[in-house]
């Protein structure tokens, strides 16, 4: 028997590992279609595509481990990438002296002191009933104390707010390098994905999906109302970038700069996935995927390492979120969408596939020159097919060729993914999951 193990273990470590033809012809094509955008729109605009495609990876990243790993459909990606670019703006905008230099700043904190302990109130209210007090009447409490602090304290900080904004405009920013912003952003999503996993992790995956969407909106609602915080629809701009602008080295080689950063980012965030995915810790979380009743019946807490996952996805997605904003330089609340900050998202990881951080990326990127690149090949296509029915029938061409091609990206996006969902429904880089003898 010793000499069959001995013999099957050596049949598994000497078994020749696969030459990745898919990835290298893939990721070839890849290469080609991105030379092509270069030689077709020139180097400053193809750069700063690629900053914003490794942008969308690092979200990407966030989601397949989420979905692709532990089996969680996180529907609500836009509110934590505002939440990363809120903390961006917050830390790297500079210093507001018509806020910081008055004695709104000590008002602000009493009103908020204020809130923290109304809330530990609220907490405690809620525990009397280990005290003795019946738990319909502590309930009765809990919510009458609820109402009526919840009043006091939002009405102390409307009037601090209304002098925020009457005065200051807003609070400002903290003055700091940017990329404190994108830890801070990460840790701001984190933290709100753990309260949000303690909630809706328990859900199925379809429940889950419409109470992450709906939190997503409450986030953006949330941003966009508070004038005081975030200047709402008025944006804050410009946001500093983490490494020299173009101010200082030109439009081609700051973007060539900052994309020298995100790659970074991604190649140590892939590397560590990488490594976490190999780990009892990924082949746990895979197996609680998988089979949820076995993997309990084996002594695994469940609930912990579900929302271990949830929050390690939001932190990446907070990440991105400030990377994102921070390029863009720009905050606009009104600008998280969930058509380009969620749906965009999963569409890459359906192509590169859920589960295998390699397509992901690849998902990323191409999806993203499809997304900018279907626009100015449709209007080309609109004009070629404009100019022949005009010379040949003498037809009109309409006057909105633009707002047409715009609207083709959702077509073509709509297009891709049906496509792959009939013909690739695992990803065209699905997960590989190795079977041990």
């Amino acid at each position: 028997m010793n000499a069959q193990r001995t013999e099957r273990r050596e049949d598994t470590v000497a078994a020749p590992s696969r030459f990745p033809l898919r990835e290298v012809i893939l990721f070839g094509a890849l290469l080609v279609a991105v030379l092509g955008v270069y030689a077709i729109m020139g180097t400053a605009y193809s750069t700063r595509m690629l900053v914003e495609a490794s942008c969308y990876a690092i979200l990407a990243l966030g989601l397949t481990i989420q979905w692709g790993y532990a089996g969680q459909f996180n529907a609500g990606v836009m509110g934590f990438v505002a939440l990363g670019a809120f903390a961006t703006m917050f830390l790297s905008v500079p210093v507001n002296d018509a806020f910081w230099g008055t004695e709104l700043p000590g008002e602000l904190g009493r009103v908020l002191l204020y809130g923290a302990a109304a809330a530990m109130l609220v907490y405690g209210a809620t525990k009397l009933d280990r005290i003795g007090v019946p738990k319909k009447l502590r309930t009765l409490i809990a919510i009458v104390l609820a109402v009526v602090l919840y009043l006091v304290v939002i009405s102390m900080l409307r009037g601090v707010t209304g002098e925020i904004q009457s005065r200051a405009g807003f609070i400002g920013g903290l003055g700091l390098p940017a990329w404190s912003g994108w830890i801070v952003g990460g840790a701001l999503a984190g933290a709100i994905g753990y309260f949000i996993g303690h909630i809706c992790l328990g859900l199925r995956s379809d429940y889950l999906a419409i109470a992450t969407l709906g939190i997503a909106e409450i986030i953006k609602a949330f941003l966009k109302n508070s004038d005081w915080l975030t200047r709402g629809t008025a944006t804050v701009s410009p946001l500093p970038w983490p490494t020299p602008g173009p101010s200082e080295l030109g439009f081609t080689l700051a973007r060539a700069l900052y994309l020298s950063v995100t790659a970074a980012m991604i190649a140590v965030i892939f590397f560590l996935l990488h490594r976490a995915y190999h780990a009892p810790w990924g082949r746990m979380i895979r197996a609680i995927r998988d089979n949820e009743i076995s993997a309990s019946a084996m002594g695994k807490d469940i609930n912990k390492r579900r929302l271990e996952i949830f929050v390690l996805g939001c932190i990446l997605m907070g990440i991105g979120g400030g990377a994102l904003a921070s390029f863009n330089s720009i905050f606009d609340p009104n600008g998280f969408l969930p058509l380009n900050h969620t749906f965009l998202v999963l569409v890459m990881v359906i192509l590169g596939g859920p589960g295998n951080n390699l397509g992901t990326i690849f998902g990323a990127v191409a999806v993203y020159i499809i997304w900018l690149m279907s626009e100015p090949l449709a209007l080309f296509v609109m004009h070629g097919a404009a100019a022949i029915g005009e010379g040949w029938f003498g037809w009109e061409p309409p006057g909105n060729l633009d707002s047409r091609a715009l609207q083709a990206r959702v077509f073509v996006i709509g297009l891709l993914i049906t496509l792959v969902l009939r013909f690739a429904p695992q990803g065209l880089l699905p997960e590989k999951v190795k079977h041990h003898g």
